[in-house]
């Protein structure tokens, strides 16, 4: 019988001592993925299975303070982290979460669990919520999590200048000082796979439904890392511009049937499919890590209204691209008029 999978979030309680060993625990891990990639990627080998046969002994030796079960899992994040882009080298933050499994993880009841260290195993406190402790009490647990330790916030930077961040189809977002990230290739990407699950769907063969699961988790992979690349990006240029983070307030937009109303029937799969909450949350975690200010603002008719005289019409976006004031006759890019909008509300406010 199969038993019942769910997902909860589990806060470890640790003593000082517990944490900096487990601190030390993800560093080294994440030191020997960086060592497992380059191997995988000079070898051309991404094969779970075969990169395990050429690297588990030598990388056993080198980090000799982590279980076996522990280098397993290391080859299996890096296997992973090569199913997105085989042409370009991975590498891991030191502080990347490590994907413990029964073998390393254990609970001992409901408020202990016990994990494997670079020190050896620990147990340690942890809270779980009411609702999930109903679930799990008198079962027999067994299953997978990712360990993540919580990062302190950055000492707060002195801001003098705001900038505004707008977020769209053609380009995924643009900012106040001119720079596009453009969504071409993702988009690209994502009409071929488009076609495939038409094609697959039709089949309905148990082997095309895995087909299709597998291409959705690749398409939820490709998002994410493109996502944490522009948040990246643009944290780390509002830093060296001493700038606040100004975005819009977009809760909600896949329901938002008035939102819906301004964006052309064919890009409509397209604006509810990308994840930009997603790409909020990221850039949000990582201005606080570094001590940079986001605000947020109205998103009403920043597409419309003219950031060089402040005019509002729907005729001004002549096109998707194109901005183009029909009292003034301000000429600009539509994002990046959009941008300018969102950057000047957040300084009034």
């Amino acid at each position: 019988m199969n038993g019942i999978l769910i997902t909860t979030k589990i806060k470890l309680l640790p003593k000082q001592e517990q944490y900096q060993a487990l601190k030390r625990t993800m560093e080294q891990f994440n030191q020997a993925c960086n060592r497992i990639s380059i191997i995988a990627y000079e070898s051309n080998c991404f094969s779970k299975v075969k990169l395990q046969q050429l690297c588990y002994y030598p990388i056993r030796i080198e980090f000799e303070n982590l279980s076996s079960q522990l280098i397993i899992r290391a080859i299996a994040k890096v296997c992973e982290a090569y199913k997105l882009n085989k042409k370009t080298k991975c590498q891991f933050k030191l502080d990347g979460a490590i994907v413990y499994d029964q073998r390393i993880l254990s609970l001992k009841g409901l408020g202990n669990v016990s994990l494997a260290t670079v020190e050896g195993r620990i147990k340690v406190p942890m809270f779980i919520s009411g609702y999930h402790i109903s679930v799990m009490q008198d079962r027999r647990i067994r299953g997978q999590a990712d360990l993540v330790l919580e990062i302190p916030e950055g000492e707060r930077i002195n801001t003098s200048e705001v900038l505004g961040i707008d977020l769209g189809i053609v380009n995924i977002a643009t900012d106040s000082k001119g720079e596009f990230f453009s969504g071409a290739k993702i988009n690209n990407l994502r009409k071929r796979y488009s076609r495939l699950r038409t094609k697959l769907q039709s089949k309905g063969t148990k082997a095309a439904k895995r087909r299709l699961q597998q291409r959705a988790r690749k398409e939820r992979r490709m998002a994410r890392d493109i996502n944490h690349c522009i948040s990246k990006n643009i944290v780390e240029k509002a830093q060296r511009h001493s700038s606040v983070i100004a975005l819009e307030n977009l809760n909600g937009i896949s329901k938002n049937k008035q939102k819906s109303k301004t964006v052309m029937k064919s890009q409509r799969q397209r604006l509810s499919r990308w994840s930009f909450f997603q790409l909020r949350q990221f850039i949000e975690y990582k201005a606080r890590m570094n001590g940079v200010p986001v605000v947020f603002v109205d998103p009403k008719y920043t597409s419309q209204e003219c950031s060089s005289c402040g005019h509002t019409d729907k005729e001004n976006r002549k096109t998707q691209d194109q901005f183009e004031c029909v009292s003034c006759g301000f000429v600009a890019n539509a994002d990046y008029n959009a941008s300018l909008n969102i950057k000047r509300r957040a300084i009034v406010s």
